[in-house]
């Protein structure tokens, strides 16, 4: 292949009556990867596109909130109403869970989830897509021992799934709550969830919200 000719200036020699080649339209490409941390598909990696609002939960919080968990999650029902890369979904089935099912909105990344199942074998995950909320919402009333929410950070889900995943709670079960800003008892009161425990890592609050205590009634004098 011929090499064009060089300008004094180092630039390739402009040809009379032609314009300059428009440059190549970059690729987008993945914004990387994500392992899973424990179980049986330990040190798995999980794609992770780049997709608008993507934000896989980082590994460290990841950690922390199985630590939370006591690891083992063998027998667990789980729900994850935002998949995502299915990060947390996955792992909680790695650990033992019976039931997962992944839950995400975006067509790429449901079908992405779903070879992913495919790949692992894993019988005991169901990918889905569609709404995470209407999804929590048709589940049965405390059938759930654990119920993962990480929504787009931008959007106004939080509420909502929140609402919607308080009655299928199982009665020892949590609920994994990730947010940009932290979540008080005060916020959560009126929903019946409780803090049980928090962590703050750069710019995400890590929730694990339990069933609150009920409030004894007063003795009357």
């Amino acid at each position: 292949m011929k090499r064009p000719a060089r300008s004094a200036g180092g630039g390739a020699a402009a040809r009379p009556g032609k314009s300059a080649p428009a440059p190549a339209r970059r690729v987008p490409q993945g914004a990387g990867e994500v392992r899973i941390i424990g179980g049986q598909w330990k040190r798995t990696r999980l794609a992770v596109a780049d997709r608008p609002g993507l934000r896989p939960t980082p590994d460290r919080v990841r950690e922390t909130l199985f630590n939370w968990l006591g690891q083992d999650l063998t027998g667990w029902r789980c729900l994850d109403a935002f998949a995502g890369t299915g990060a947390l979904g996955f792992e909680a089935a790695s650990r033992g869970a019976v039931q997962v099912q992944l839950v995400e909105g975006d067509a790429a990344l449901a079908a992405q989830l779903e070879t992913v199942r495919q790949r692992l074998k894993a019988d005991t995950v169901r990918v889905q897509r569609g709404d995470g909320v209407a999804a929590l919402r048709q589940c049965a009333p405390g059938s759930l021992h654990l119920v993962l929410i990480d929504p787009p950070f931008d959007g106004a889900l939080f509420q909502p799934a929140l609402q919607a995943a308080a009655p299928a709670l199982a009665a020892d079960g949590f609920i994994y709550l990730e947010a940009p800003q932290a979540w008080t008892d005060e916020a959560l009161q009126p929903l019946g969830l409780a803090v049980h425990r928090h962590l703050k890592a750069g710019a995400v609050h890590a929730h694990l919200l339990r069933r609150a205590a009920p409030v004894s009634a007063a003795v009357s004098n």
